[in-house]
């Protein structure tokens, strides 16, 4: 690839270059995070499957849903930004935002009903891997809503879709997520 080819693929990004290196390098961490459980599950399949009794799948698959609405909310608000429609675009973040709130509460109440019942980290490895993963994950949305909230208010369509590029990093995590840590047997 010449140079001339990076630099048009590079400016085809939306946002900003550095948004885009920061999702690459959070996705990597939360490959590697996912790699690591896979490779522990291994050792205790058994163990694992009987840990994972003790999630709620249906709260694990109403944040799915709340996260993709939320990913469809930031897309509007990004098309509607380049469509030079401002203030829309600001409904929209805030819908993501908003959706983003509702995703911490559920699982905040996940963590509560775990903590009750007396399952923390050090109860079996596949508590250890849940809470480092999702409690990281859940920490990205707080970035992604903090990022959301600083894109809406300095409106332009550029900030909007780097912003929007993390909420979609921060929704492609949770649909790998979801599905390893809550449904794979």
């Amino acid at each position: 690839m010449t140079a001339q080819r990076e630099e048009d693929a590079l400016s085809q990004l939306p946002g900003d270059l550095m948004m885009w290196v920061l999702i690459v390098s959070e996705l990597l961490v939360f490959g590697a995070g996912l790699a690591a459980f896979l490779s522990v599950r291994i050792t205790d399949p058994a163990g694992f499957a009987a840990a994972q009794d003790h999630l709620d799948r249906a709260a694990g698959g109403i944040n799915t849903a709340v996260l993709i609405t939320s990913g469809l909310c930031a897309a509007l608000a990004a098309r509607l930004s380049t469509a030079g429609n401002r203030v829309e675009a600001r409904l929209w973040l805030g819908a993501a935002a908003g959706l983003g709130g509702v995703f911490l509460w559920v699982k905040a109440i996940e963590y509560i009903d775990k903590a009750s019942a007396g399952i923390g980290t050090e109860t079996h490895p596949f508590f250890t891997f849940y809470y480092l993963l999702t409690g990281f994950h859940a920490a990205h949305v707080v970035a992604g809503i903090i990022i959301l909230a600083l894109a809406a208010w300095r409106d332009s369509p550029r900030n909007i879709e780097t912003g929007t590029a993390f909420w979609h990093m921060v929704d492609l995590v949770w649909v790998l997520l979801f599905p390893v840590i809550y449904l794979l047997r």
